[in-house]
Parts: structure tokens; sequence; C-alpha cells
């Protein structure tokens, strides 16, 4: 299994990205399928998540209105539109990718998913 992310970088606050994760090596239309974020001394959290079981979408309150998570199953690839940056934006930016378990509670958008990216820095200056 493996995801890639692309696209971060530096933007000032009221800015847009588009951070991009390709995948191989897993069935990607019948993974759950998300980004999640991590800021210095905070813990991983999710930002916004696809649920294969039921189609949903999964958006961290902190992000509704602003990122847009859509994937392209002939290409297995995941985006997220970032619109509106702010500072509190700030993070290391994770793709990744479940199988959903029997442990998991709802919503799924938690930082237990089995198959990670490196991570891509995304950086709003304000």
């Amino acid at each position: 299994v493996q995801l890639v992310e692309s696209g971060g970088g530096l933007v000032q606050a009221g800015g847009t990205l588009r951070l991009v994760c390709a995948t191989s090596g897993f069935a990607f239309g019948a993974y759950n399928i998300g980004w999640f974020r991590q800021a210095p001394g905070k813990e991983r959290e999710g930002v916004s998540c696809i649920n294969r079981r039921d189609g949903s979408t999964y958006y961290a309150d902190s992000v509704k209105g602003r990122f847009t998570i859509s994937s392209d199953n002939a290409r297995s690839t995941l985006y997220l539109q970032m619109n509106g940056l702010k500072p509190e934006d700030t993070a290391t930016y994770y793709c990744a990718a479940s199988e959903e378990h029997s442990y998991w509670d709802n919503p799924h958008c938690k930082p237990w998913y089995d198959h990670w990216g490196q991570g891509i820095q995304v950086t709003v200056s304000s």
C-alpha cells in the first residue's frame, strides 16, 4: 500500500491549496479514505473522510464550508480542496486509508486508520 501526498506549501491567510493523494496497492474504491492533520504539540485529528460503507463524507467542524474532499476512483487519487485558509490550519497533513474495523464507532474519521502517507506541510501565514 502506498499513499503519496502533494500540493502543500506556504500560503497567506484567505488563500487556497489543493492537496492530492496518489495511491496504489489496495482497492481504492472499497477502503475508507481521508485526510488528517497534526500541528506541533497537538494530537493528530481527522479533517475529512469518506465512509465507503454508506458513501457519506465527514468534515471536522473547524473546516466545514471551507474544505472539500473528493476522490477519483479511476485514478485511485484523493483530493482536498482547501479554501479560506487560516493560520490555525497550519499543520502536517496526512492521507490515510483503511478497511473498516469492528471496533470503529462513528464518526470513522479518527487516526486509527491502517495505512498512512508520509505527510505534507501546509503553512498559513497571517
